[in-house]
């Protein structure tokens, strides 16, 4: 597969293309990801009150806070106005999982996985926010960790 960018005045936004001989499942699944990262949005409210779409691609971590659901990127935090059973279901194929009853997180912004305290499981993401994972949840995060570092999943 080949992976080029071309930066032109010509262009007035960002244009996408998926080449190929024919429709593959390959290219099926690129476009479906592609769909999913640049279709789905959802919106929060920051601490000012400002209503903002979010792109959960850039969401590290959605968390319970009281009777709260919080989106946090790399430096806001937004409350949002659906059930974290719902935000795990439909951004799943996102990256997102599950790593204790009141939080799911993307773990291709997870930066480390500190596991030297005994009983709990400590997750570093990239912009030094810190949270624990319970038990049950570390062999799938570390699961999935290996396979984005097997598939050169830099970002």
């Amino acid at each position: 597969m080949q992976i080029r960018s071309e930066i032109n005045n010509r262009y007035r936004e960002m244009e996408l293309h998926v080449c190929n001989n024919e429709m593959t499942d390959e290219v099926k699944s690129v476009m479906d990801q592609l769909h999913s990262y640049f279709d789905t949005s959802l919106t929060g409210t920051d601490e000012a009150g400002n209503r903002c779409i979010l792109r959960p691609a850039e969401i590290f971590s959605f968390y319970s806070e009281g009777q709260k659901v919080i989106a946090m990127d790399a430096s806001k935090r937004y409350t949002v106005s659906r059930k974290l059973y719902e935000l795990e279901e439909e951004f799943k194929k996102l990256n997102f999982i599950r790593i204790s009853k009141s939080e799911i997180v993307n773990y291709r912004r997870i930066r480390s996985l500190d596991l030297s305290l005994s009983g709990t499981i400590r997750v570093i993401m990239k912009n030094g926010y810190e949270t624990y994972s319970s038990r049950r949840n570390v062999a799938r995060l570390k699961e999935l960790l290996l396979q984005t570092k097997k598939a050169g999943g830099k970002e």
